[in-house]
């Protein structure tokens, strides 16, 4: 019978880092809170949790491997918005984060989340950004806490 490992959501012991942009804030805001309230939720309190403020969503893989440098996190939630303009600025600029927070994560064999949406406009934006379940911030706090405890199994 093959051994069969699975994360949980339990958050309590994890250490987790946040950053998150201030670009559109009234969108990433409400994603920050959307993660905030999925890591109250798994256990984790926020007392001692680093939320680190960056100006831009391009700023985001800076100061996410800055964070992993410290060696002090299991995990890492990446949260901003980039919202289509009149030009495809928004489209190198995804590509290049998500990329490089991809590499970085198999490169650290650290979860990192990806909770920056990507979106044709500001309405759909804050869909995503709503108070319901479906906060991608919320999402992307039990994305790294599932994803963090599954490796601690290993």
């Amino acid at each position: 019978m093959p051994r069969v490992l699975r994360g949980s959501n339990d958050a309590r012991e994890l250490r987790i880092g946040i950053v998150v942009s201030r670009f559109n804030s009234i969108v990433t805001e409400r994603l920050l809170n959307g993660a905030l309230r999925a890591l109250e939720a798994c256990g984790r309190g926020l007392g001692d949790l680093d939320v680190a403020h960056v100006p831009g969503a391009f700023e985001i893989p800076l100061l996410a491997e800055a964070m992993i440098a410290t060696q002090r996190y299991d995990a890492i939630i990446c949260l901003g918005a980039i919202v289509r303009g009149d030009t495809m600025h928004h489209e190198y600029l995804g590509k290049a984060i998500f990329n490089t927070l991809q590499e970085m994560q198999v490169r650290h064999r650290l979860p990192i989340a990806v909770g920056i949406l990507t979106t044709e406009n500001m309405e759909q934006a804050l869909a995503r950004a709503s108070d319901d379940v479906g906060n991608k911030g919320y999402e992307s706090a039990m994305t790294v806490i599932e994803c963090a405890t599954l490796l601690r199994q290993l």
